[in-house]
């Protein structure tokens, strides 16, 4: 459900990342938002750290975000982890160049309507996915991750605007035969497919018996996840395996997966869970 908020006090949060990138979106969203809001205060931190401090100490000033996938989700988790996050409306203006799940959330390309969306914008309740380990998870979970530099744009499920790509082959990160560390960023190429148990609502969707290429969890409007699962196919292609629920547990060989702007793992198990309305984000109206 969408509210309209009006001007306020903002706390606008610049990621140094977004300042060494694009200086002028930066100076450009600024000035539109000093203009519109009834006071805004800047923060410039230069570490994780800093950023946490000033995010933690908005008071009652409405915290907006000038930088990229990785400021957003920074900001998204700690709000999560002090349990603040339902409470709170979160604005963002895309920056930089990861910005893959900023729009794929509805937010504005531009800096000048972003800003506008943080002031006069409507709050829109989105699902989230937190996972078993308090990981939160805004847009499309895949296994295996998608590629980098890899960004072919569909439409998702909800009209949310995705980057889409299904790797063929499933690799499993391998733990070292030896003791001693490994000195290899990822694990060689399987020969195999992946065995992966998939299970939505505590129902089996895949079992370890059947090899699948890819698997792919999104959180809904609704309060449910949609699940696709593509079997690995022999010939012709094997149709997909579908299903919705608000519980999603993924378990069997080491797997990675990406979750936004991230890639995690290697994990044997790991359960999501989705959170429906847990964040609102300013969007432009409707």
């Amino acid at each position: 459900m969408a509210t309209f908020a009006t001007p306020d006090q903002l706390l606008v949060i610049i990621d140094p990342v977004a300042r060494r990138a694009d200086g002028e979106s930066v100076r450009i969203a600024k000035d539109v938002l000093g203009a519109g809001a009834a006071s805004t205060k800047v923060c410039l931190p230069e570490s994780p750290e800093e950023f946490a401090r000033m995010l933690q100490r908005r008071g009652s000033r409405r915290p907006v975000v000038i930088g990229d996938d990785r400021a957003l989700m920074r900001t998204v988790a700690l709000l999560h982890r002090q349990r603040e996050l339902a409470g709170c409306v979160l604005s963002v203006v895309p920056v930089g160049t990861m910005l893959g799940v900023a729009h794929a959330l509805g937010v504005p390309t531009g800096a000048v309507a972003a800003a506008r969306a943080a002031l006069d914008g409507a709050e829109r309740r989105l699902d989230v996915l937190v996972d078993d380990s308090d990981g939160v998870v805004l847009g499309t979970l895949r296994i295996p991750p998608l590629p980098t530099g890899v960004e072919a744009s569909v439409e998702e499920p909800h009209g949310r605007p995705w980057l889409q790509s299904l790797v063929r082959t499933l690799v499993p990160a391998r733990p070292p035969r030896s003791g001693r560390p490994s000195r290899v960023a990822a694990a060689p190429p399987s020969s195999g497919p992946a065995r992966l148990r998939v299970e939505v609502d505590g129902v089996t969707l895949v079992d370890l018996d059947q090899p699948v290429e890819a698997v792919s969890v999104t959180p809904g409007a609704s309060g449910t996840a949609e699940v696709v699962v593509r079997p690995l196919s022999v010939g012709a292609e094997a149709a997909p395996l579908t299903a919705r629920g608000r519980t999603v547990t993924v378990s069997g060989a080491d797997f990675r997966y990406r979750a936004d702007a991230a890639v995690a793992g290697p994990v044997r198990r790991r359960t999501w869970t989705v959170r429906e309305g847990a964040l609102g984000l300013m969007l432009p109206g409707r």
